[in-house]
């Protein structure tokens, strides 16, 4: 039975901070250094007011500190201000920059291992998974969201912390200077905060929206983009373009919501701030004239409220980034706890060389639940033996390939090989003895020859030389402007259909697996490749466990056994000229299919 997804345990914050525990300690460090700057910066201000200008007498810790270091002499005293102003300047200067040099380290690490982390994950999660997401919403996983977490990493992490302690250091100074006073400056702090966790909620909520409207965005262009031959063929140019603007204008919207919603935060806790400074103003300055608070201390006062409400700024503004990280978290989050629904059994075994016998017995499976498309398929083909699946379209040929390398699990019945449930076996040594040549052959933006040893990247140039002669794709390779070397272009566009078909027989001649799944290889080609193509087939098949679906006669006539389907069923099985007499389905689809094509044979054969 097919295995049933389960949730992966929750990829923690903890769990990816964890290998940076010490750059985070010493960017802590700094923050308490880069804290305590900015509540000691106004100090020397208030020691020249009261001490130099006013000969007002501080009392205190401060005031014992100055006499023991400057005297009482008042050049000397604003001397050491001043000699205060630059120390605690630098301090602030080495601790900022240590802050941001270590988070931005972090961040980038952190990015780093979580997008390892991610797209090791996508690649390993069952195709149904793949069958269902749209590839450009994975994408943007990989890309923009996990950006956000790195840019939250970089200038929020330990930035939000200099805020907080920078808050507490100023509020605990405030209140032992004049406990009275700085409970009239705080009087607005509950509504500051009240606002800003509100438009927090609201913000991520958008910046949520925003992110998958990205991701659909990105789907579109990547859809298109990996079709263009399919969009110029039948000019559909305008179509597209209309498709993405009716994308890209939802996305407007949605983002100019969201862009409203901080627009809106920012000035509003800007006018709070200047109410709570003209309360100080109006307060504090009658206090000074009143002599219950010195000049020094209200200046104090001020500047503590600009640099209090500062940070409080700082942190409604990084609500966006903290919703957008916040959001990216939780969308990488759904694809980790996502779990393969074809995974490696407990106790799965690395599979022995296989000589290559298949079983089907009593298989069933569907893609969707009430659609099945293989019912109580049964059949064996044994090692060696070339099997042919015949059909109609939509009959499960392909499904019954997709089912031997564990692509999907059956629902019911079991797959075997040499005897062996292949659920017995660990995927990767399963996938190691079985090469596959199909329809539509993906080659990737590199050299030819790292193309052909795709699938065995030990492989010696000898090797891959040898198994492209087999292939008989040798000779035009030679003539590629770098030979081997040569580059080939995004999914082999660059090459004709016939000669990437060559290089997809040459990386399954480099393999030599016992066991063949070739999906009619030949399709679409020209008279003269798929000549190329049949020779290349012909030698690659000596020896080997085959199953072909096949669309041609020439392919047909070389199997050992065919096998006729229809809704998922096996209506037929037999030789050539067996099911020609059984007047069977077979039989109908030679003569819609086949047979034109034995008239253009017969003078060829003879």
């Amino acid at each position: 039975m097919a295995t049933r997804p389960e949730k992966r345990k929750r990829l923690s914050i903890r769990e990816l901070l964890k290998p940076h525990v010490a750059a985070l300690a010493f960017g802590l460090i700094a923050v308490i250094g880069e804290g305590a700057a900015n509540v000691l910066e106004p100090w020397p201000l208030k020691v020249v007011l009261d001490n130099v200008l006013r000969s007002r007498q501080i009392h205190g810790w401060l005031n014992r500190f100055i006499h023991t270091t400057a005297g009482d002499d008042k050049l000397a005293i604003l001397k050491f201000a001043c000699i205060a102003v630059l120390g605690i300047a630098a301090l602030d200067a080495i601790c900022s920059y240590a802050e941001k040099y270590l988070t931005t380290s972090v961040g980038q690490w952190v990015a780093h291992d979580l997008r390892r982390a991610l797209y090791s994950h996508i690649q390993r999660l069952s195709l149904a998974y793949h069958d269902e997401k749209r590839t450009g919403d994975l994408i943007s996983r990989v890309t923009t969201d996990i950006d956000a977490i790195q840019s939250f990493i970089t200038s929020g992490l330990l930035q939000t912390l200099v805020n907080s302690l920078t808050l507490l250091g100023m509020v605990g100074v405030m209140f032992y200077l004049n406990w009275q006073f700085t409970l009239i400056a705080l009087s607005v702090a509950p509504v500051l905060f009240a606002i800003v966790y509100t438009y927090t909620r609201r913000i991520k909520k958008a910046s949520r929206e925003v992110r998958k409207k990205e991701g659909e965005i990105t789907s579109v262009i990547e859809e298109v983009l990996s079709s263009i031959r399919v969009v110029k063929a039948f000019a559909r140019e305008d179509y597209e373009l209309r498709r993405l603007e009716e994308e890209s204008l939802e996305g407007v919207e949605i983002s100019l919501r969201a862009r409203s919603l901080k627009a809106k935060l920012v000035p509003i806790v800007q006018m709070i701030v200047a109410f709570g400074t003209c309360l100080v103003l109006w307060f504090g300055a009658r206090m000074v004239l009143n002599g219950t608070l010195s000049a020094g201390s209200l200046i104090i006062f001020i500047l503590y409220l600009g640099k209090m409400y500062k940070p409080m700024q700082e942190l409604s503004k990084m609500t966006d980034t903290y919703s957008k990280a916040l959001v990216g978290y939780e969308r990488i989050q759904e694809v980790m706890e996502t779990e393969r629904e074809v995974k490696d059994l407990p106790g799965a075994r690395r599979a022995p060389k296989f000589k290559g016998k298949i079983e089907f017995e009593h298989v069933e499976f569907y893609y969707t639940p009430g659609t099945p498309v293989l019912k109580d398929v049964s059949f064996t083909v044994e090692a060696g033996q070339v099997a042919a699946l015949v059909g109609p379209t939509g009959a499960g040929k392909t499904t019954i390939l997709s089912l031997i390398p564990r692509f999907y699990d059956p629902v019911s019945g079991t797959v075997k090989i040499d005897g062996w449930d292949v659920r017995r076996f660990k995927q990767k040594s399963l996938r190691q003895q079985i090469s596959f040549v199909l329809q539509e052959t993906l080659l990737f933006h590199a050299p030819v020859w790292q193309n052909i040893a795709y699938g065995k990247p030990e492989a010696s140039r000898a090797e891959i030389l040898h198994a492209a002669k087999l292939a008989n794709a040798h000779e035009f390779i030679e003539k590629l402007p770098q030979g081997y070397d040569t580059i080939l272009g995004e999914r082999g566009m660059t090459l004709s259909g016939g000669q990437r078909q060559r290089i997809a027989i040459a990386r399954a001649v480099i393999r030599n697996t016992p066991i063949l799944l070739l999906d009619e290889p030949t399709t679409g080609l020209d008279a003269a490749s798929e000549k190329l193509v049949f020779e290349a087939l012909d030698r690659l098949m000596e020896g080997k466990t085959t199953i072909v679906i096949a669309h041609r006669l020439s392919t047909i006539r070389k199997a050992d056994i065919i096998f006729v389907l229809k809704d998922g069923v096996i209506v037929e099985s037999g030789k050539h000229e067996e099911l020609l007499r059984s007047a069977g389905l077979y039989s109908k689809l030679y003569e819609l299919q086949f047979k034109g094509e034995e008239e253009v044979e017969r003078p060829v054969h003879g």
